[in-house]
């Protein structure tokens, strides 16, 4: 927003006074931080709140599990032997972690990378949550016609996600040590969740320079995640080759302190040297642009739109298709990199019992089935991840004002409504199909099984009426209680603890059935059986029918 700076008004003795700038000094460019730091962190209670104990105690988890499938040296030493293959250590690790491979070193080596990817995550949507989508709404705005300064907004939400990184770092460094695990001990734990909370707070500085740089928050939170995904690319693309390139990424350099096997913390220094560049970087380059704009002009837009944004349909496959192109390219990534494990599971799983039993457990005629299987409940998981944002995106246009202008013409509620969950529905279906070509294409040839590609693209098709009940279940809870939308979050979560610990914790069977992941047949590994699909497509249709008559029923925020 620009405008015409007014002339200021003389003082008392008739001199102009001096207009305020932004060479102003920094108490008076950063007050009511404080204030603003209380009020994110009231508004975001719940949300940090599940994320750092979600992540710790999933991490918590972890541990345990490492320790109770792998209980002999022999496991572990089978299970290392294993991971040095260079498509497992660019999902895992450096190599290094694998020269003396203790259960504390298994769980650097897995989980700190997968760590730092979630806790920059966190602080990217908070960050962006907190700044660009405040002023996008208008609400920064009128709270900086109070007495708050130029960089209050952007200090109090870097400190917003420090508080959440923080908390979460402290949670690990005192939880690892607690289990009571050799080789978890209190230094290597200090250095994990250092290392955890310094990536957070990195990406946080990341996130504070893509703010500057663009007018709308979604294009500035796919700047950050994009500055993420290519840390994380360089890492895995050194650490399966000779490791020279993952020095290039930070996520390479926290790994490379290798907590729980040398405790060495200067690799972080450089980390944080960035972060407090990066930072400092994100706060002068918000002294250089008009509130409300962007430092990177936008483009003009065409004469006339498109015929079909003229249509509920149209207008909401327009503003879902950057979360549907963003997913779609991930899963069909992380389907490659699964599916090239394909052809070395029998030699990389099969001599650790418990998780030969674990899959067998599954069914089967070879182990490669049983692996494929497991994979690609773990994959559609992460695609109803997509399918819970997709059908929580009309609570985002309601919440944000941009529906009642819509239902203000002849839209009527369940044709704009029915447009996002057929967008939903649609977008979660294409991203199951892309996972499955990159699974059935690099697993086809790790295997050297041709006709292993049209069975791996239709085990994750079968996921699809699946996630069409996420997609029911999500919308029911936004058509009758929408602020109860959190609760969209238990069936995704669910799935992912039961179907994927429930094996390797030999979980009773009945849980997983609970679940609509847990009724779909596990295929490759078991037959084609077409009448859990049709009853999951029934109660979806239900789920969806629900929902577009409570939407009718309440009124619109």
């Amino acid at each position: 927003m620009t405008a015409t700076a007014a002339e200021p008004a003389p003082d008392r003795t008739g001199a102009p006074r001096r207009p305020r700038s932004d060479s102003t000094p920094a108490g008076r460019t950063l007050a009511g931080t404080a204030a603003l730091l209380r009020f994110a962190l009231r508004r975001d209670r719940l949300r940090l709140s599940a994320w750092v104990l979600g992540l710790g105690l999933a991490t918590l988890a972890a541990a345990n599990s490492v320790h109770t499938v792998y209980p002999t040296a022999a496991d572990r030493a089978a299970i290392a032997h294993g991971s040095g293959s260079p498509a497992l250590l660019a999902m895992s690790g450096p190599a290094h972690y694998l020269a003396d491979y203790t259960w504390g070193a298994m769980l650097g080596h897995r989980m700190l990378g997968l760590l730092a990817v979630l806790a920059g995550l966190l602080s990217i949507l908070t960050v962006t949550r907190h700044t660009r989508a405040e002023e996008e709404s208008g609400r920064a705005e009128l709270l900086r016609s109070a007495a708050v300064g130029r960089h209050a907004p952007l200090a109090a939400a870097l400190a917003t996600a420090a508080v959440a990184d923080l908390a979460l770092g402290l949670l690990l460094a005192a939880g690892l040590p607690a289990l009571g695990i050799p080789g978890l001990g209190a230094a290597g734990a200090a250095l994990f969740g250092a290392a955890t909370a310094l990536a957070g707070l990195l990406f946080a500085a990341v996130a504070a320079v893509t703010v500057q740089l663009s007018a709308h928050a979604r294009t500035a939170s796919g700047l950050a995640l994009t500055a993420l995904g290519a840390a994380y690319a360089l890492r895995a693309a050194g650490d399966a080759g000779s490791g020279t390139l993952s020095w290039a990424s930070p996520i390479g350099w926290l790994q490379r302190g290798y907590p729980f096997v040398d405790d060495r913390w200067w690799p972080l220094l450089p980390a944080l040297a960035l972060t407090a560049a990066t930072g400092a970087a994100g706060f002068a380059l918000s002294s250089r642009r008009d509130h409300g704009s962007g430092l990177r002009a936008a483009r003009p837009g065409p004469a006339t739109g498109s015929p079909a944004l003229g249509t509920p349909l149209g207008l909401a496959l327009r503003l879902h298709r950057g979360l549907l192109g963003g997913f779609a390219a991930a899963l069909l990534v992380v389907g490659a990199m699964y599916g090239s494990l394909l052809g070395e599971a029998d030699s990389m799983l099969g001599d650790v019992d418990r998780i030969r039993e674990a899959l067998e457990r599954l069914g089967g005629h070879t182990l490669a089935d049983s692996y494929a299987a497991l994979t690609m409940l773990v994959v559609a998981v992460v695609g109803g991840v997509h399918a819970v944002l997709a059908t929580l995106r009309p609570r985002a246009e309601e919440s944000a004002g941009r529906a009642v202008p819509v239902l203000a013409t002849g839209v009527s509620r369940s044709a704009w409504l029915g447009g996002h969950l057929a967008a939903a529905l649609l977008g979660s279906t294409a991203v199951l199909l892309a996972a499955g070509v990159g699974f059935g294409l690099a697993g086809a040839l790790s295997s050297g099984d041709g006709g292993a590609f049209l069975r791996l693209t239709g085990a994750a098709l079968a996921f699809a009426p699946a996630q069409w009940v996420t997609v029911g279940f999500a919308a029911a809870v936004y058509g009758w209680l929408p602020r109860a939308t959190p609760l969209a979050w238990l069936m995704p979560g669910y799935a992912f603890v039961i179907g994927y610990l429930g094996p390797l914790l030999d979980l009773p069977k009945g849980l997983e059935r609970l679940s609509p992941y847990g009724q779909v047949p596990r295929l490759p590994a078991a037959p084609m059986d077409w009448t859990p699909l049709a009853l999951l497509t029934l109660v979806a249709a239900a789920l969806i029918a629900l929902a577009l008559a409570g939407f009718r029923r309440r009124d619109v925020d």
